[in-house]
């Protein structure tokens, strides 16, 4: 990697630009270049303890509706942020180069540096290759608690893998320590200090000023656990990749002798098994790998198996688990769903976009002369597709691109704009 260039991208120098406060000054890669490069530095860095907090998030169908999942996220210190990135950034590349050595870089399809598609061109391969089989299996998985039940030993002996060294250099082992042994402050606990709300407490200049700290560093907490990482820094991401390799080897390899195809985002996967002279039974094949892999476990609500033939998908989950789900009869990866004839964006996707179309809608209409509306029609029509940034249907318009004009993409989207109207009417009504 050219260090040089890399730390002067602007996207790279804004990626680690954050505006919240935390236990040192705001800062950004561009400033702190000479140290976090420096190994001699990082490996006697005092990292801060991450502010931790739980996020929670609206998923929603048209069955349930809204449905509340929620989330651990934990965000660095500034400079402890940069050191993240940077280090990232060079486990990236060698993450990059062992996955061509291993002829495995199209296995994993998220957080890539260099593989320059996007998840509709990904999902459309995947649905390609099912059609092009004619009569296939199709199992879809997810690993519980992923980034919970990373094994440290275990992330460290890949990591040296990856690195090809037998033990990791210093620095290397200072990023590891302190991302696996990572302490934690409570969020709450912070605003309960300072008296502040959210919005306040990130106008401060630090969290809390050094006589502070000191004073309730009480409320540190440590992961004295073997497993687990933080969500939400910047090498989180490289790192659950690099827990992956031995997995997706395995599988991969698998998967190809019987002319199958493989594809994991993160902690979900699909694996495609032409029928021809296999039977379900090869896809325990699978199972048994995943259940070679320390702390890696199937999630039973979001395990699913399939059977398609004859342009129908049928779902067999039964007949290989005991606990698979049985609820879906309809392929869906990466957004995109497929029923055997035509592709479509997930039900849930679209019901996300209309809640927050009509939310956004209802101060709209209930103000005298419906002043942003015209930004509301920006955001969440088809009138903001060419602009920049762009809105979803600009996502959606791209999809029909990849995907050809005879699926299904906007099919549940061809009457956004008289639903719009509607909802400024009924509000206002209201």
């Amino acid at each position: 990697m050219d260090v040089k260039s890399w730390i002067s991208d602007s996207k790279v120098i804004e990626k680690s630009k954050k505006g919240y406060a935390h236990f040192d000054l705001r800062t950004d890669i561009s400033k702190v270049s000479e140290y976090i490069t420096r190994p001699e530095k990082i490996e006697h860095h005092g990292f801060y303890p991450f502010i931790h907090y739980v996020m929670k998030m609206d998923k929603y169908n048209k069955k349930d509706g809204k449905d509340t999942k929620k989330r651990e996220i934990c965000y660095a210190a500034h400079l402890d942020r940069c050191i993240y990135q940077y280090y990232s950034a060079l486990l990236n590349e060698k993450y990059n180069l062992f996955l061509e050595k291993e002829e495995l870089n199209m296995v994993p399809v998220a957080y890539r540096t260099n593989l320059q598609k996007s998840n509709i061109h990904i999902a459309k391969e995947v649905i390609d290759f099912i059609r092009e089989q004619g009569e296939a299996y199709v199992l879809i998985g997810d690993f519980t608690g992923f980034f919970d039940n990373l094994d440290h030993n275990y992330l460290k002996k890949n990591w040296c893998t990856v690195m090809g060294v037998d033990s990791l250099p210093a620095d290397h082992y200072a990023v590891f320590k302190n991302i696996t042994k990572y302490s934690t402050w409570e969020l709450e606990d912070l605003l309960r200090i300072t008296g502040l709300d959210l919005k306040e407490f990130n106008k401060r200049k630090v969290a809390l000023d050094k006589e502070e700290y000191r004073k309730y560093r009480k409320h540190i907490q440590k992961n004295k656990k073997s497993y687990q990482i933080p969500q939400g820094s910047p090498i989180s991401a490289v790192l659950a990749n690099i827990y992956m390799i031995e997995a997706d080897k395995e599988v991969n390899n698998y998967v190809t002798l019987l002319k199958g195809l493989y594809r994991r985002y993160s902690d979900d996967f699909i694996v495609v098994i032409p029928k021809r002279n296999n039977d379900i039974s090869v896809l325990q094949g699978i199972i048994d790998i995943i259940k070679g892999i320390p702390n890696l476990q199937l999630e039973p609500k979001k395990t699913q198996v399939f059977s398609v033939e004859d342009n129908i998908v049928k779902n067999i989950g039964n007949s290989l688990l005991d606990n698979a789900n049985t609820s879906k009869s309809t392929i869906n990866f990466l957004g995109f769903v497929f029923d055997g004839k035509k592709v479509s964006v997930r039900a849930k996707t679209i019901s996300k976009y209309y809640y927050r179309m009509y939310r956004k809608a209802k101060p709209i209409a209930n103000n005298p002369n419906n002043e942003g509306a015209d930004n509301l029609y920006r955001i969440y029509s088809q009138h903001g597709a060419s602009a920049k940034p762009g809105n979803f249907f600009t996502y959606i318009n791209h999809a029909e691109e990849i995907f050809g004009q005879n699926e299904l993409i906007g099919r549940d989207l061809k009457n956004h704009i008289p639903k719009i109207r509607k909802a400024l009417k009924k509000f206002k009504e209201r």
